[in-house]
């Protein structure tokens, strides 16, 4: 059973009063569960206890995450690998979508779409005949189809699932394996957004990236808040892992589909990774809200 509005709710509320760390007993009455109920929900969902799924969200995890991940960077590039763990790297290939068909905003083309659900609510998913183009959470339908058809104009959109969906569903229940073929993903965007999407493949499962130290690695040091603008413009929600890219100072940053997802899929993946993080660190918040 997904639980993720339960749990999106109780980020939400842990989020907005950080400063007061409210405790179990608060957050469960804040989603009119009883402590027990709430507690069996989140392991449910998470994997984890709260207590251990909010450690994984704390400022002092998210610092030490992206000097991990620095460092991962660093003897990946030193010693001429892609780095471990890079899963979207094994299961996930971007092609651009030629400079024609980008102008003509899809004209003549064939999108089928679909919607689905997973561990982070419902979505929707359209494709070309060269692969994924589209995916995006939603609260209502009919806005995302909406939403479909203003980014796509000119295309032709036809209500129908096909394998590459049906793949997505896969990629979100984790039973792709590494023989598995690669899901393509067919996208819209310019040279420089295709570079940094890119980019995002390459952060590890459960590792943080800042948008500065995202910038440097596609040589564009000094292009954070172009970098920034690109992540936000992913077509792509979490096959495209922009979630990973978090402020250095270890603020959670924005997020075109809601702080509360980002904050379930940073919490979430690295509780699948199952790290040692020790005690938990009660006098430090959560990603704050950001003044």
């Amino acid at each position: 059973m997904n639980h993720y509005e339960t749990v999106a709710e109780a980020l939400r509320y842990i989020r907005a009063n950080a400063l007061q760390q409210p405790d179990l007993k608060a957050i469960a009455a804040h989603v009119c569960m009883s402590p027990f109920h709430f507690q069996r929900v989140f392991t449910e969902w998470a994997g984890v206890s709260p207590k251990k799924f909010l450690q994984y969200l704390t400022l002092r995890h998210a610092k030490a995450t992206l000097a991990q991940s620095a460092s991962l960077s660093e003897a990946a590039d030193s010693s001429g690998l892609s780095g471990s763990s890079r899963l979207h790297d094994l299961f996930l290939q971007i092609e651009g979508i030629t400079p024609g068909d980008y102008k003509k905003q899809g004209a003549h083309l064939h999108l089928n779409y679909s919607t689905g659900n997973c561990q982070f609510g419902s979505y929707m998913v359209a494709s070309t005949p060269q692969g994924i183009c589209h995916l995006h959470f939603y609260q209502s339908e009919q806005q995302a189809l909406q939403e479909l058809r203003h980014l796509w104009p000119q295309a032709n959109l036809v209500a129908r699932q096909n394998e590459l969906h049906r793949q997505v569903q896969q990629f979100f229940q984790n039973r792709l394996t590494p023989l598995s073929p690669k899901l393509p993903l067919h996208l819209r965007g310019t040279p420089f957004q295709l570079k940094v999407w890119e980019a995002l493949l390459r952060i590890p499962e459960g590792q943080l990236s800042s948008y500065a130290s995202l910038a440097g690695s596609i040589g564009h040091q000094q292009a954070s808040r172009a970098v920034g603008t690109a992540i936000g413009s992913n077509p792509v929600a979490f096959l495209i892992p922009c979630h990973r890219v978090i402020k250095s100072v270890g603020g959670i940053g924005e997020y075109r589909w809601g702080s509360e997802r980002k904050m379930a899929m940073i919490g979430w993946e690295a509780a699948q990774q199952q790290e040692t993080t020790g005690p938990a660190h009660t006098d430090l918040p959560l990603f704050h809200r950001q003044p």
